[in-house]
């Protein structure tokens, strides 16, 4: 394995290259650290759910780099003002695939854990597209880091499929935990009561879906097949509520594309054979999601309309996130014998105005923001929860679904929405 410094992995890039950066907790650090000083001009990166802000992304140097997200966070949404960060739209399962069949890397690089006596590394906490990257890239780099897991599944990798190697020592990015509030916990407790022994789960990011963790702390034999593994999943199998026993695709095992969370989901799947990370492709493909006999999927949205559409990834015409792999999974899990999908949000929310005065809202609307994104269909819709309840959606006419999602909805917007509902049936 030939080790180099950040320096001379810089030294590699030209005008008009495209990098491939790893996703989340995954990111070369001490290479994006430094990147911002290159003598080359036109760079493209593909990024996904960058965690920290580089000196690359500043404004100053809007005229060099090209940052394209497969999944906006808030360094990314930063650079939108600059003009130089754009989203690729997409869903999960295909981030690799479709992007691969528009442009290749001319360079991979991305952290990886120290390899091992028989000279393989683990590309760690993330698979998501990271190992079709590789398989394309001209150059690829590692960042070999000891804080990195070891981690299972189509994530491992020998030294000599990589063509240069960077000694980093950062600690692993974490992602706080989110604090659980009042409403919450009623979310969680009305998806909690849909949940039987057995199920098999997957949840998303946020506080929503860790109350919904906390509320089946007395749930049994769960099992795990999820895009992110994050905290709640990691103490529902610390606590042995889930245990994969019942799992009718890999039993025994949890299965993810990527892990994002505090120190103690880092610490879990370190060398943990019963937790495998797999491509996205795989793992989100909903043929593959259907596999596992009561599938749940659980995710949240920004805002949705009265036919079922939700908005999860943009404010209006703004891009905020990604659509990520919420039809993916929404999808897998509903073809799933005995599968279902929750789509949780608030009822309200609180905004500014156009006076700059924050006023609150209704995320249940007639009809979604002019410009707003539809990342998950009427057509995928199952149940819609917030905290005033859960609409079964499934099979149902446009009339019904205005009914029902008034009926969630805050009690103060009913009446108004009674009125915006009549034209959309």
């Amino acid at each position: 394995m030939q080790k180099i410094s950040v320096t001379q992995a810089l030294s590699f890039i030209k005008s008009g290259h495209h990098i491939a950066s790893a996703l989340g907790a995954a990111e070369a650090q001490s290479f994006l650290s430094q990147l911002h000083t290159i003598d080359a001009r036109d760079i493209t990166l593909t990024t996904c759910l960058s965690l920290r802000s580089y000196p690359f992304m500043d404004a100053q140097y809007a005229h060099i780099f090209n940052n394209e997200s497969i999944f906006m966070t808030g360094p990314a949404r930063a650079m939108q003002d600059t003009g130089n960060a754009c989203y690729i739209p997409g869903h999960l399962q295909h981030c690799a695939t479709k992007r691969l069949q528009h442009i290749k890397p001319n360079i991979y690089v991305g952290a990886a854990s120290m390899p091992d006596k028989h000279g393989y590394v683990s590309l760690s906490v993330s698979n998501t597209y990271e190992r079709r990257m590789i398989d394309a890239a001209d150059i690829v780099i590692l960042e070999i880091n000891p804080h990195y897991p070891r981690t299972f599944g189509d994530v491992e990798l020998h030294v000599n499929d990589a063509d240069y190697f960077i000694e980093a020592d950062y600690p692993v990015p974490e992602l706080p935990d989110a604090p659980v509030g009042e409403l919450d916990a009623i979310i969680g407790a009305h998806i909690a009561g849909y949940i039987n022994d057995g199920d098999c789960l997957q949840l998303g990011i946020g506080a929503i879906p860790n109350a919904v963790a906390d509320a089946l702390m007395n749930k049994r034999n769960l099992g795990i097949h999820t895009e992110m593994l994050g905290n709640g999943l990691v103490k529902l199998l610390r606590a042995g509520v889930a245990t994969n026993k019942r799992k009718t695709l890999h039993p025994g095992k949890t299965v993810a594309t990527f892990a994002l969370g505090t120190h103690e989901v880092y610490e879990y799947i370190h060398d943990n054979p019963s937790v495998l990370l797999f491509d996205a492709n795989y793992v989100n493909d909903p043929y593959t999601i259907a596999q596992n006999d009561d599938q749940v999927s659980i995710n949240t949205t920004l805002e949705i309309d009265l036919t079922g559409q939700c908005c999860s990834e943009s404010i209006g015409a703004r891009q905020y996130s990604g659509s990520g792999g919420q039809a993916d999974t929404a999808i897998g899990a509903q073809r799933a014998r005995g599968g279902r999908s929750f789509i949780a949000l608030y009822s309200t929310a609180m905004i500014k105005n156009e006076k700059g005065e924050r006023e609150r809202v209704s995320k249940i609307v007639p009809m979604l923001k002019q410009g707003a994104t539809v990342t998950l269909s009427r057509n995928d819709v199952d149940f819609v929860v917030t905290e005033y309840g859960v609409a079964a959606l499934r099979g149902t006419s446009l009339a019904e679904r205005v009914q029902r999602l008034i009926a969630i909805a805050h009690p103060d917007y009913r009446k108004q929405l009674s009125e915006g509902g009549a034209h959309r049936v």
